[in-house]
């Protein structure tokens, strides 16, 4: 107990540092633009402060250290500012929110590289040359970095051939999980139990994506032998409604696809639904408990394993008016189901 209230008393500590530090920085920020903005009549032009600290300014030899520092809070934060504004702006898509994150590692590394060249120019050191240099170094770097060049390439095709986004279902491996982030070099997966599985893009070669259609929640039930199907089903004709009220999460269904196995001591009946992949377990769970509810509301019986010491059940036989809708209704779902992909080798 006392290394738990440790770790939770350390925990803590790190949290209020952590936003005290931030809060210095944004302090910091707020003075140097108030500085940058209004400098001019707080300093006068003729600051060597002031000049040093304006990074538009021409007039005069800045102060070195000033001058980076200025640097740095003005690439820095113009970095921040431009992807919080593309992120915010990417939660409002459903499409389109891995370009974002691309964009944004993009700014990134961009603003490391502009800032570092800014650094050497204020030593005085000819960035044209090092440009030139740094073309012939990357030919050379990227022949032997061919792993890395290809995970760039394979993360631009999976965002422009928009083969998955962030926030979709895929399974990969085995691996079932939401699409956190797609960067320049990796893709970030989280499963239901919160653990995150990151691959490089090269990698992802060969997946399912769960969540480009409406996907099929599958209910099997079982009734005794005994049972009137022609009953059973026109019980189901007068109550499916009921039960996609009962059920928001249903976006289509549920349907009665039919009699789906002749078991060892029961008559399985199979209902599906179509419904968004991360609602699909939930959807199933919900039908399975909406048509034992039904079934238990009109005398309807699930087997189970028991030893029978009295006389057989007598069943309820469907009259000619439930035998006239449950062929109706058997009907009508094949006619509505014809849409629908067939269950049969449907994995769960």
């Amino acid at each position: 107990m006392n290394i738990l209230k440790g770790l939770r008393e350390i925990k803590r500590r790190s949290t209020v540092f952590d936003w005290i530090f931030r809060g210095i920085i944004l302090a910091l920020c707020i003075v140097y633009y108030v500085f940058l903005i209004f400098g001019d009549s707080i300093f006068g032009n003729t600051s060597l402060f002031y000049r040093s600290l304006n990074l538009f300014s021409g007039a005069g030899d800045p102060n070195i250290i000033v001058r980076l520092v200025s640097y740095a809070f003005f690439c820095l934060t113009i970095s921040w500012v431009g992807r919080m504004i593309l992120k915010q702006f990417g939660r409002l898509l459903r499409k389109g929110r891995a370009i974002i994150d691309i964009i944004c590692s993009l700014i990134k590394y961009a603003v490391v590289i502009v800032l570092i060249f800014l650094v050497l120019k204020s030593f005085g050191v000819d960035t044209t040359s090092i440009l030139a240099g740094i073309g012939i170094l990357g030919l050379i770097i990227g022949l032997g970095a061919q792993p890395l060049i290809t995970d760039i390439i394979a993360g631009l095709f999976i965002v422009f051939e928009n083969v998955f986004e962030v926030g979709d279902i895929i399974v990969i491996d085995g691996f079932r999980g939401t699409v956190k982030e797609i960067g320049i070099r990796t893709t970030k997966i989280e499963d239901a139990g919160g653990n995150i599985k990151v691959m490089n893009n090269s990698d992802l070669r060969s997946l399912i994506n769960m969540t480009e259609n409406l996907s099929l929640a599958c209910c099997d039930m079982s009734i005794e032998y005994g049972e009137s199907i022609e009953r059973v089903e026109a019980i189901l004709s007068n109550n499916l409604e009921k039960i996609k009220e009962n059920i928001p999460d249903i976006v289509e269904g549920p349907f009665y696809r039919g009699v789906t196995e002749l078991a060892d001591s029961a008559v399985v009946l199979r209902f599906v639904a179509k419904c968004e992949e991360s609602n699909k377990y939930q959807v199933e769970r919900d039908m399975n408990r909406q048509f034992k509810l039904l079934f238990d509301q009109n005398n309807i019986n699930i087997p189970f394993n028991q030893v029978v010491v009295h006389e057989p059940t007598e069943f309820d036989m469907a009259n000619k008016k439930e035998q006239k809708e449950a062929t109706k209704f058997v009907e009508e779902q094949r006619e509505i189901l014809k849409s629908v992909p067939d269950t049969e080798n449907f994995e769960r």
